[in-house]
């Protein structure tokens, strides 16, 4: 076991997560209780939300360590770990000379990354090249050194997240050339399928090699810890089409990359529900995170329905803490779930909420 000063019993909590991700704990419920952090009040009193330049590493890890020293004392579900949230997507296309461009969320403290679509239609496709020697590479291989060296002994590092397949097409010709060439360009696309599982693969290698797994899992933003060398994937293209399409052009490319390691972790957003029952039956998802969306009711206020929906799929879903006390109270939560309990008064609350997580069964 990894020893982690953050989170004390590490191994209880690494126990317990794989039991829910091997599909073994259908009948008990998993927590991470989101209580106030004096880090992120500092962080929104010297930050704005909105686009910024690329930020100093070293004071993104600090960050990340002030926020996690701070959770050690609750006694939930999490694994405390940084998340490189300025790699999160401009990394990919920034590696194919892509403009990258930065932005800062107050909210949750990260500064996030996109690209500008590269071009206005294929007929470049030809000309793209990749190697580990560009310096989006370097940028990315210094930053997650910064990160590991911090980390130890302390925190983990997350995962992160992967842009390939159709979400690559998307920063090289912008999602509406993307879907239209789904019926006039279809082998271009497919060609950029193709590159996209090679840079991808070489970037997440390149964290496997360098980022030491936690009592032999990966540390997840999404879903806390999952045993094995897993990967994050988004199927957030496929939220706009038919779940036929979703069959035809998303599920072997996924299916491919989660082949390549030792399974992943997806999320959903509220406009891609659609797809739960087809997301679920891909080979090597371990978990889906689902996410809460304007215009769709939240998750947890349809928690019993994704529940039937997704079968034995391990389910990760927002809650605020009230309702989620109080059915938990009333024994009406279902099992096979982590929940994110947000807005948890304090550490005392959420450590007697988690006694009666703990000892909940379904």
């Amino acid at each position: 076991m990894n020893p982690l000063a953050y989170k004390p019993g590490a191994a209880e909590i690494t126990a317990r997560l794989r039991d829910l991700y091997e599909r073994r704990s259908g009948d008990r419920v998993f927590a991470r209780m989101h209580v106030p952090s004096k880090t992120l009040d500092r962080f929104r009193r010297e930050h704005v939300s909105g686009p910024c330049e690329y930020p100093d590493p070293a004071e993104r890890i600090a960050f990340w360590d002030a926020i996690l020293a701070e959770g050690a004392a609750v006694e939930d579900d999490a694994i405390p770990s940084a998340y490189l949230t300025e790699m999160d997507q401009g990394l990919y296309g920034g590696l194919v000379d892509g403009e990258v461009r930065f932005q800062c969320d107050t909210g949750n403290g990260w500064i996030s990354s996109m690209v500008v679509p590269l071009w206005k239609d294929w007929s470049r496709f030809d000309s793209l090249r990749f190697d580990t020697g560009h310096p989006w590479f370097e940028r990315y291989a210094r930053q997650l050194d910064l990160f590991v060296a911090r980390a130890k002994g302390r925190f983990g590092v997350s995962h992160f997240i992967l842009i390939d397949a159709l979400n690559f097409a998307f920063e090289l010709v912008g999602a509406t050339e993307t879907y239209m060439s789904l019926e006039t360009q279809p082998e271009v696309v497919r060609k950029a399928i193709d590159f996209a599982f090679t840079l991808n693969t070489a970037v997440q290698d390149h964290f496997f090699r360098r980022v030491s797994l936690v009592d032999g899992g990966t540390c997840s933003n999404m879903v806390s810890w999952v045993p094995g060398r897993i990967v994050s994937e988004s199927i957030d293209p496929y939220h706009m089409t038919s779940v036929a399409y979703f069959e035809r052009w998303g599920r072997e490319p996924v299916e491919r990359i989660l082949g390549r390691y030792d399974g992943g972790v997806l999320h959903i957003h509220g406009n891609g529900r659609h797809l739960v029952e087809a997301a679920c039956s891909i080979r090597g998802a371990k978990a889906i995170m689902m996410g809460d969306d304007k215009g769709f009711p939240a998750a947890f206020d349809v928690v019993d329905q994704l529940r039937a929906r997704a079968g034995d799929t391990p389910l990760s879903i927002r809650a605020e803490f009230g309702p989620f006390v109080e059915k938990l109270d009333r024994h009406e939560l279902p099992g096979g779930i982590l929940y994110e309990v947000q807005n948890v008064p304090d550490v005392e609350s959420a450590n007697r909420c988690m006694e009666k997580v703990r000892a909940y069964r379904v």
